[in-house]
């Protein structure tokens, strides 16, 4: 069983290069496939990542609870199902509950969560195009957006959103997918960046929160 520091996660104050990006939070889109994936790569996630992390994962109601308690368990940031008006805070790995779209909104000096019953996208509730959209109005380039294993297109369209603003996007690849349409979707149309092994994202991750690059 982990455990964790009592105090909060610390705020980030990276050393960078003049005009180098500072990534304030990472969304993270995944379909079939993506309990097993989840459960491999968030717990490769650091402990002092110091920014939020946002999933949406296809699933039906009850079921992220679970998935989240599992990853929680297993993993040394905290991970929780996403509930309304809650507070983004750093170091903390939110998933969408199903039946539910989630997004961010910016209120004041926070950003909080919103969970809504808006019409289904891509037959999905929640769906990673509508979290993706909102990040890319909330953080703008400082958003790090990921598309992983699944069956279609939800994440496309909201990850052209988040290149218009600046973003950076990772894509899971061809062989460690389970199945590779999302990810092939969104590199299709030329709105990725990288394309990585389910068994690098999350260093990859963890190098660019942190302004390593390489």
């Amino acid at each position: 069983m982990k455990s964790r520091p009592a105090v909060a996660a610390p705020v980030r104050t990276p050393t960078r290069a003049a005009g180098s990006v500072i990534i304030e939070a990472v969304a993270i889109g995944i379909s079939t496939g993506g309990p097993n994936a989840l459960n491999e790569m968030v717990p490769m996630l650091p402990g002092d990542l110091g920014v939020p992390v946002l999933i949406v994962q296809h699933m039906p109601p009850s079921f992220t609870a679970a998935l989240a308690a599992t990853l929680d368990r297993k993993s040394a940031l905290k991970v929780v199902e996403g509930s309304h008006r809650q507070e983004v805070k750093a170091g903390t790995v939110y998933i969408a509950p199903g039946g539910l779209h989630m997004k961010v909104k910016r209120l004041g000096a926070r950003t909080m969560l919103e969970m809504t019953e808006d019409p289904p996208e891509h037959h999905c509730r929640p769906a990673v195009d509508y979290l993706f959209r909102s990040i890319a109005e909330v953080y703008g380039k400082s958003a790090l957006g990921v598309i992983m294993t699944g069956m279609g297109s939800d994440g496309t369209k909201g990850l052209g959103v988040m290149k218009q603003r600046g973003s950076h996007v990772l894509a899971q690849d061809e062989e460690s997918c389970v199945v590779f349409g999302m990810p092939m979707e969104a590199i299709k149309v030329g709105v990725t960046d990288e394309q990585l092994p389910l068994g690098q994202i999350a260093a990859r991750i963890a190098s660019l929160v942190k302004g390593v690059d390489g």
